[in-house]
């Protein structure tokens, strides 16, 4: 099979499979990229596409070939509700579907394989520009055959950080913005917005960003993603500080874990009168 992706040599039983998967999942996103293709609306700014459709198809049916009775949670057809399953795959088929409908290469496939509810291995792949970022538990986090390690800053005003906003048009926009305002008054280098919240936690773990931070996201959209940032010496997080959850949507915040109490005080007044605000 051809694929413009390089791995390196990790040991998982299941990790082949979730390569052949991601290898499949990326032809179907190429075959359609630039092209017109049928969208639906989920909602404000939310779309899924055909591509999405294809992929998350392919990808299963891909992993179902040689596992039939592993569970799945995947974003399109959100298979499972079983998050503390002994065999869970947690797949994002397109992230960055906006960007994908709108020709710009930077979006990805995402899988990862979770034995009950503990991550195990994830892969994170641009199929445009050849970018593929693996881990698998205790082996590290891999961009290519290049082992990669978070940003060695010690203060937030030694970084530069992503973020990533949700579809709310509303209370939540305002936050994140007031959020920013925040981080650029602690002396950032500055900020980046690139709208791929998987890929974005993989640039953490490569030391690109010493910080990500969204106020919502789902699972499959951080589930590969919090692997690889922990693997490569970082700390992922809700904004309260408490592990992410595998049973709703989220916060979070990831960081190279040097600055991470830091963000999350600057994080933390913004988010709580956020969330003070949906109570009155």
């Amino acid at each position: 099979m051809n694929s413009p992706f390089t791995f390196p040599k990790l040991e998982h039983p299941f990790l082949e499979t979730a390569i052949n998967a991601t290898q499949l999942g990326a032809q179907e996103l190429v075959s359609r990229f630039g092209k017109r293709v049928s969208v639906e609306t989920k909602g404000l700014a939310n779309f899924v596409s055909e591509a999405d459709l294809a992929a998350e198809k392919a990808i299963i049916q891909r992993i179902r070939q040689d596992y039939p009775s592993h569970d799945f949670m995947a974003e399109e057809s959100h298979q499972s509700v079983i998050t503390h399953a002994e065999h869970l795959w947690i797949i994002d088929p397109l992230d960055g579907t906006s960007n994908f409908l709108h020709g710009i290469p930077h979006f990805a496939v995402s899988i990862a394989y979770y034995h009950h509810g503990l991550p195990q291995l994830g892969i994170v792949a641009n199929p445009i520009t050849g970018d593929c970022y693996s881990t698998v538990v205790e082996q590290g986090a891999w961009h290519g055959t290049n082992r990669q390690c978070v940003c060695p800053a010690t203060a937030i005003d030694q970084i530069i950080l992503s973020c990533g906003f949700y579809y709310d048009r509303g209370r939540m926009m305002r936050a994140t913005l007031d959020t920013l305002g925040a981080f650029f008054q602690n002396n950032i280098h500055g900020m980046r917005r690139f709208g791929a919240a998987a890929l974005d936690l993989c640039n953490v773990g490569c030391g690109q960003y010493g910080l990500f931070f969204e106020y919502k996201l789902h699972p499959w959209d951080y589930a590969a993603g919090q692997l690889f940032v922990t693997e490569a010496g970082g700390r992922v997080t809700d904004c309260n500080g408490h592990p992410l959850s595998l049973s709703a949507s989220s916060s979070i915040c990831a960081t190279n874990g040097a600055v991470h109490d830091q963000a999350l005080s600057i994080i933390g007044p913004c988010w709580n009168d956020y969330a003070e605000s949906l109570r009155t």
